[in-house]
């Protein structure tokens, strides 16, 4: 044997050992997140498959539930309104090719009558609530209620104002700061720090590559939610590209990639809070919580009250 290798084996060996001792005993080299609430059960855009997304219909039908998460995307109108919509473009949600941004609120058109949902393609939401809420409104009508509040887009005035809403309302521990991109989610991160936040896509591949290194149980981890698609809903519910060839492919890679047991217990006895999104089958709501998730955010929110209330989030497999 080489010198080298006399040295490395043993060193490589230690490392390997230490990495899987301290990734499933985390706790002795980092202090958990203690979060303000738990989000078994989150309503995307509000319950989007039960009553028309975002419409204060929804979330009541949710609360009536027992959601413990609003998962919401915010806008801003022409006259400052944070609004609650997923789109910047107003066409699929109303018919009116306008943006958000280019109205005041009160010019802001009705929903559809009906809008097909978005995780259950063929499938369509209907409402008698057809109007655009404003954030502020959905603070006041629910205080107490944790709330995700996406960000898509490096937009300042929105950030600005979402954050003192927060502070107003002071629910800075049970408002989430989500975004898909890093750039965004500092920007927010400096407008109100105290609230919790979700990782980026960025963030989140860092993360993978980090437990694949065996280096996750060393790195401090600021976020205290995973917010992330269930793999196994690819090509079924959620189409990310195009073509079929990539989406299959997806599939496999992601499934490989995300769905490991012990990189989500780890980052549960951290605090981080596992939730998957957007699971609409009582099949799916099975697999998340078998990995060990936290939670799940589904558009059908008395589809999973009633599978929580039957079975249960099933025990974690040690």
């Amino acid at each position: 044997m080489s010198p080298l290798l006399y040295y490395a084996l043993p060193a490589l060996s230690s490392y390997v050992m230490l990495s899987i001792f301290f990734l499933r005993r985390p706790r002795l080299l980092h202090t958990p997140w203690v979060s303000a609430f738990c989000p078994r059960l989150g309503a995307h855009r509000g319950g989007s498959g039960e009553r028309l997304e975002n419409t204060m219909e929804a979330m009541e039908n949710a609360m009536a539930q027992k959601a413990d998460l609003l998962e919401l995307d915010c806008q801003l109108t022409r006259d400052g309104v944070v609004v609650v919509s997923h789109d910047k473009n107003l066409y699929r949600q109303s018919g009116v090719n306008r943006d958000v941004g280019s109205l005041d609120f009160e010019e802001l058109p009705l929903y559809k009558e009906e809008l097909e949902v978005y995780f259950s393609p063929g499938h369509f939401a209907h409402g008698s609530d057809r109007h655009m809420v404003r954030l502020e409104d959905v603070f006041r009508r629910f205080p107490w209620t944790p709330m995700s509040l996406e960000v898509k887009e490096q937009n300042e005035e929105l950030i600005r104002k979402i954050a003192g809403l927060v502070r107003h309302y002071e629910r800075d521990e049970i408002t989430i700061w989500a975004s898909e991109k890093s750039s965004v989610m500092k920007k927010c991160k400096a407008a109100n720090p105290e609230m919790p936040t979700a990782f980026t896509i960025s963030r989140g591949f860092w993360v993978l590559l980090l437990y694949y290194l065996g280096l996750l149980p060393f790195i401090s981890i600021p976020e205290r939610f995973l917010i992330s698609f269930l793999p196994t809903i690819i090509n079924r519910t959620y189409f990310p590209f195009s073509c079929s060839g990539l989406n299959q492919l997806a599939a496999v890679v992601s499934k490989w990639l995300i769905m490991r047991k012990s990189l989500i217990q780890h980052l549960e006895q951290r605090g981080v809070q596992v939730v998957f999104w957007c699971l609409n089958e009582e099949s799916d709501f099975e697999v998340a919580f078998r990995l060990g998730a936290t939670g799940v955010i589904t558009d059908y929110p008395t589809a999973l009250r009633r599978y929580l209330d039957h079975h249960g989030p099933p025990a974690l497999a040690s």
